[in-house]
């Protein structure tokens, strides 16, 4: 048994090999952090360290559910995410299905490549592209508008414009690097299908509406179910560049507020307790979406 156990795994060493970056990175930035979800539970004290500080139990919670400001944060996590949810989930399958459907491999080789580059580009470089598009004075869509002999509009202070510019500058960023999935299955789809469909009389529209999306309806849900998880990650990055204190009534979200309170007023614990809060409803979620999908008949995450 124990020969049969060693040819086994030196048979396969070279896969193990290719897994143990994954796996150690997986180890070392997800599990190992995991440790200090303890701060949530104690007077954490920079000196004494993680263990030596008080017990406190469950006081960060307490305050802060009872924090006037954490209502708000939660409430615009939601409202964030689920705009993108609703405008951005949608967007990468639309541009498969439109690139699936082109004919000429160098113009669908060119689109694709120019609808993924923006996921390479950090939310730093946008934010600024953004500043620099949209300032009052001198951005090139307010030049815009004096010319068609509008007033300047200040995009990036005004509350009910900014998360519209967050959901489409996501949008833009990601819809390219998404719709590679989307792509990839449907190439998987049986071109007997669509030439059935054809001898039928199904037009291009037909064909996508009853080959091409029932053909990657599975992908589609796991890839949704993936998003509920991440419902209450409403783009920290993102946020944190653009917005400005003008619009923290409808722009601050979780993790923006947990890192302004967590370095701004040391407080650990109280902060930690937030992050924790977070991943737990994303946890529950995830495993809702899952038992869902399961009754629909999809095999779902797990």
């Amino acid at each position: 048994m124990k020969a049969v156990s060693k040819r086994f795994l030196f048979k396969y060493v070279d896969l193990y090999l290719m897994v143990l970056p994954g796996l150690l990175f997986l180890i070392i930035f997800k599990y190992v952090p995991m440790y200090g979800v303890v701060i949530a539970f104690k007077d954490y004290n920079l000196i004494q360290g993680v263990m030596n500080s008080k017990w406190v139990g469950l006081q960060y919670f307490r305050e802060l559910f009872l924090f006037d400001e954490f209502p708000r944060v939660v409430r615009n996590t939601l409202y964030i995410s689920l705009m993108k949810l609703i405008v951005g989930f949608p967007a990468p399958i639309l541009l498969a299905l439109l690139l699936n459907e082109l004919r000429l491999v160098r113009f669908k080789r060119a689109v694709q490549t120019v609808t993924y580059l923006p996921h390479f580009i950090s939310w730093v470089v946008i934010g600024g592209i953004a500043v620099d598009l949209l300032s009052p004075n001198s951005g090139i869509v307010n030049k815009a508008l004096e010319v068609l002999g509008l007033q300047p509009v200040f995009f990036l202070s005004d509350e009910r414009l900014f998360r519209w510019i967050l959901v489409y500058s996501d949008v833009w960023k990601e819809a390219g690097w998404g719709a590679i999935i989307y792509l990839a299955a449907l190439i998987g789809i049986n071109e007997e299908l669509f030439q059935a469909a054809t001898v039928d009389g199904a037009g291009r529209l037909r064909q996508i509406w009853h080959v091409s999306l029932p053909g990657i309806r599975s992908t589609i849900i796991v890839l949704l179910l993936l998003r509920l998880g991440h419902v209450l990650d409403a783009g920290f990055e993102q946020v944190l560049v653009m917005y400005n204190p003008v619009v923290y009534d409808v722009a601050d979200i979780i993790d923006t507020y947990v890192f302004r309170v967590g370095l701004g007023t040391m407080q650990f614990g109280l902060t930690t307790a937030a992050g924790l809060f977070k991943s737990v409803i994303g946890c529950v979620l995830l495993l809702l979406a899952n038992y869902l999908a399961r009754k629909m008949g999809e095999e779902g995450v797990f």
